[in-house]
């Protein structure tokens, strides 16, 4: 049995990972890539808070996800596809490492954030 996600360490572990294959994915890379390139270095500290609030309880994350993905899906739209095949990649990372309550739960957020997002991203509330 392999074990659950513990640290910050662990979830940075993961999202190394995880970019790493999204970067050389031939549905979603463009958009780390090419779109609005991803410095990882820089942005993997803020992933990691975001993801150790919602996983290990850690300090609340308080920036605006949805403003920066916003902003990408007007240079290049962010289709119910591209979040499916991100969802697939994010949690089969989480599941070739983790087992777990924890590891559950981040595989759920995930979903649950890709929804989120093609929601507010393709579906927004139409004007009266």
């Amino acid at each position: 049995m392999m074990r659950d996600l513990e640290t910050r360490a662990d979830i940075e572990a993961v999202l190394t990972e995880f970019y790493a294959a999204a970067f050389a994915d031939d549905r979603i890379g463009r958009f780390f890539t090419e779109v609005v390139p991803l410095d990882l270095a820089a942005h993997l500290p803020h992933i990691a808070d975001f993801w150790e609030s919602v996983v290990l309880g850690g300090p609340h994350y308080a920036k605006n996800v949805m403003a920066v993905h916003q902003q990408i899906h007007n240079l290049s739209p962010i289709q119910k596809e591209h979040l499916d095949r991100w969802v697939e990649l994010f949690t089969a990372t989480v599941a070739v490492h983790f087992e777990g309550p924890k590891a559950t739960l981040m595989q759920q957020r995930a979903r649950s954030v890709a929804t989120l997002m093609d929601i507010k991203l393709n579906h927004p509330p139409k004007s009266l």
